[in-house]
């Protein structure tokens, strides 16, 4: 007999962000194998007693440490009643939670999949930048910041949409930047990072593509790289969310 594996989004970091499903889970799992970014308030959800495994990869470690992830994941389920894969954010959103149900279907696991916030969306509408708005953007595209500035097709693809929203692109900004320069993107075109969102060391920073690709903006990873229009809409919504917040 082998247990039950769920899938489970712990959504952008703010433990208020969790689902009640996830957050039942968590208390009831014999094991939980969890994303190196999930926060401590998340963590200790986890029932008492239960297997706590942190198989977090760090920035190139992905290839070699996924097949150890898998491995744990078959070891667990042959001793656990209820594993859960705890992953940031949304599983399915550039997280591999699609290969990881593969590879476990193709076993046989049962798998439930418990869908979480994520980041690409919530935590700059939590800063007054939504991903769409009248007047302002028809429409949006979530991308991978790990694409070369090189593979100019791929962004020359994506420079005409009105808002972009680009994971894990901090290393590579600049040359993201120059790259929808190339492709007709405005250098005036407002951006805005999103450190840490929804935590308490959340920090924003907002400027223009063109300032970007001249290597002007420091950021710190992690964070969300937001392209467009919508990037204006902070300052005509802010002001009520501080007030609120106040």
């Amino acid at each position: 007999m082998s247990g039950r594996i769920c899938l489970v989004g712990a959504g952008p970091g703010d433990p208020e962000l969790l689902t009640v499903r996830a957050a039942r889970l968590l208390g009831e799992a014999d094991a939980v194998l969890h994303d190196r970014l999930i926060s401590p308030e998340i963590l200790a959800l986890i029932r008492p007693g239960a297997e706590v495994i942190n198989v977090g990869k760090e920035e190139g470690q992905q290839e070699s440490v996924q097949p150890l992830i898998l491995k744990l994941l078959e070891d667990c389920a042959r001793h656990c009643s209820l594993v859960v894969r705890l992953k940031s954010g949304d599983p399915f959103v550039f997280g591999r939670g699609a290969e990881e149900w593969a590879w476990l279907a193709a076993r046989g696991y049962a798998v439930e999949v418990v869908p979480g916030v994520s980041s690409a969306l919530s935590v700059a509408a939590l800063q007054g930048i939504p991903p769409t708005c009248r007047g302002f953007a028809a429409g949006f595209a979530v991308v991978t910041g790990h694409r070369a500035a090189a593979d100019a097709g791929f962004w020359a693809r994506h420079a005409g949409v009105d808002t972009l929203i680009i994971l894990m692109g901090v290393r590579n900004r600049a040359s993201i930047a120059a790259a929808l320069l190339a492709a007709g993107r405005a250098g005036a075109q407002p951006v805005a990072f999103i450190e840490n969102g929804s935590t308490p060391r959340e920090r924003v920073v907002v400027s223009d593509l063109g300032s970007v690709a001249a290597g002007r903006v420091e950021v710190q990873a992690p964070a969300v790289f937001v392209v467009g229009d919508v990037v204006r809409c902070r300052e005509l919504l802010l002001p009520s969310l501080a007030a609120l917040v106040a």
